[in-house]
């Protein structure tokens, strides 16, 4: 397997709601070789990451974070909830010593109190309300209340019957915790923060989930979900589930609360029964959500309203436990070297650098060579291709085959139609890459003579120096698999039919 040289670049918008929704990043700390505080920001400063999410509130962390203008969201831990909970003070003394020591110079806009506590800890659910409200006086005694919110993540099987998103509700057994919560958030002007995981949707699915819907890729009307409620077409698995968020908190008569995304995203690897956790998947997946977000496309309920989302997550992390996807989330690799390069035109000017002439569109060695012949003619045809390298004696023409053919073709049409979503798929027999297939004096559209990619401009090699200090993540990122989405969309699955 060849080595990838990759890059990532994000600018995102600040979190004024009138300049849009921003992209931020979820650090987690379950690596080996966990870089330094002092590294981890020089990675976000250099990838232009404004935004980020820790899961605690780490004091050499907030400390790196200093002066960096990096907007940041700290967590109490769920093994601190019950004590915070429990006892005004308690809190006071956290925010104190989490919060008061490191403001202004460290830029905390959030607190995240808790993780998925009615879904993973519910012995700790009765107390979660006066956890948040208790943090809340600290900060209001501090005169910060304005500038920090507060609020708790949730996963998405809290919402049942979720699609279609308009007959969605949460679990009424947690209306005890769940309306008051809401009546908090609602008066103090903060946002309900869910995870948002389709990958997990569509693997549960058994295929009633088209692997388009959950990767944004774009669906013929014909394929798209309607709600037949509210007639509004879903284009992908997360404005579904987003608008049965909103429409779960408006059954409860809470129709003002903004929703924030605390964490979503693809494996980029998994094991034999995890074959949709790919690099191509990831990149897609992160790619279009980035798009997504940062063009204020907003959901079918709420169109220009964008939501704004942390990608789990920056670093893959090898201590995790469980199957091999629960490693492979991350956008980079320890040593600070990109898993694979996003792929981002189209998002607008809030990107640092466009690094999408650094993708290929390739033929797939599996598919059908009479498909990929009729795919050759139509690009080398109508598709208006000069394809000219690949006649005899001319650079392209070996290797004579079908796929280097197709290849060369499939890459001309990609980057004659400036990478454009759908302009590599044809009928399914193509597929983006990040690996020059450049060869010999066969040069490809796009590669400039490039065999390898790099980032920042600097040429890269994979290291495997990295510096230690291991603090294992403190959640369970994922929660509860959203069951509900997926059985909603069983009812209708004639819609994909």
């Amino acid at each position: 397997m060849g080595l990838f040289f990759l890059a990532l670049f994000l600018l995102v918008s600040t979190a004024s709601a009138d300049e849009g929704a921003f992209i931020g990043v979820n650090i987690g700390t379950s690596l080996s070789d966990m870089p330094n505080p002092t590294q981890v920001v020089a990675l976000l400063k250099a990838q232009q990451i404004h935004h980020v999410r820790l899961y605690d509130a780490d004091r050499a962390m907030l400390l790196a974070l200093a002066n960096t203008g990096i907007r940041v969201t700290v967590s109490v831990p769920n093994d601190q909830l019950l004590g915070i909970g429990q006892s005004n003070a308690t809190a006071a003394n956290w925010v104190s010593r989490n919060v008061l020591a490191h403001v202004p110079a460290t830029n905390i806009t959030s607190i995240a109190v808790g993780s998925e506590v009615l879904s993973t800890l519910s012995n700790a659910a009765p107390i979660l309300v006066s956890a948040m409200r208790f943090i809340h006086s600290a900060l209001l005694a501090a005169n910060l209340d304005s500038q920090i919110k507060v609020s708790t993540p949730h996963a998405s099987s809290i919402i049942l019957d979720s699609f279609p998103p308009s007959q969605a509700f949460f679990n009424r057994s947690w209306d005890p915790v769940m309306v008051p919560l809401l009546k908090f958030l609602q008066s103090t002007n903060s946002f309900f923060m869910i995870n948002v995981y389709p990958y997990y949707d569509y693997m549960q699915s058994n295929g009633v989930i088209p692997l388009d819907y959950a990767l944004f890729r774009p669906l013929p009307p014909n394929k798209e979900a309607v709600d037949p409620n509210t007639l509004l077409h879903y284009t992908n698995v997360f404005d579904a589930i987003v608008d049965a968020t909103y429409f779960a908190m408006s059954y409860l008569n809470f129709t003002n609360i903004p929703v924030t995304v605390t964490e979503s995203g693809w494996p980029s690897k998994g094991d034999s029964s995890e074959q949709d956790a790919t690099l191509d998947n990831a990149n897609t997946y992160n790619s279009n959500l980035i798009r997504h977000i940062l063009n204020n496309t907003g959901t079918p309920k709420h169109p220009g309203i964008s939501v704004s989302t942390y990608i789990y997550e920056l670093y893959n992390e090898d201590l995790r436990s469980g199957p091999v996807s629960e490693k492979n989330w991350g956008l980079f690799d320890a040593n600070g070297v990109p898993v694979y390069i996003l792929r981002l035109t189209g998002s607008g000017t809030v990107l640092a650098n466009d690094t999408t002439n650094q993708t290929y569109c390739v033929a797939r060695e599996s598919a059908d060579r009479k498909m990929l012949q009729a795919a050759l003619d139509w690009a080398c045809g109508p598709g208006k291709v000069e394809c000219s390298p690949l006649l005899q004696g001319q650079p392209c023409y070996e290797p004579d085959t079908v796929v280097a053919h197709a290849t060369y073709a499939f890459d001309a049409y990609y980057h004659r139609m400036a990478m454009a979503d759908g302009t590599c798929d044809f009928n399914g027999v193509a597929t983006i890459t990040t690996t020059d297939p450049s060869h010999g004096s066969c040069i490809f559209p796009g590669s400039g003579g490039r065999n390898g990619t790099f980032v920042n401009g600097t040429s890269l090699v994979p290291s495997s120096n990295s510096t230690v200090s291991t603090s294992n993540s403190q959640f369970s990122r994922h929660g509860d698999i959203h069951l509900n989405f997926v059985l909603g969309l069983i009812l209708l699955s004639a819609v994909f039919l």
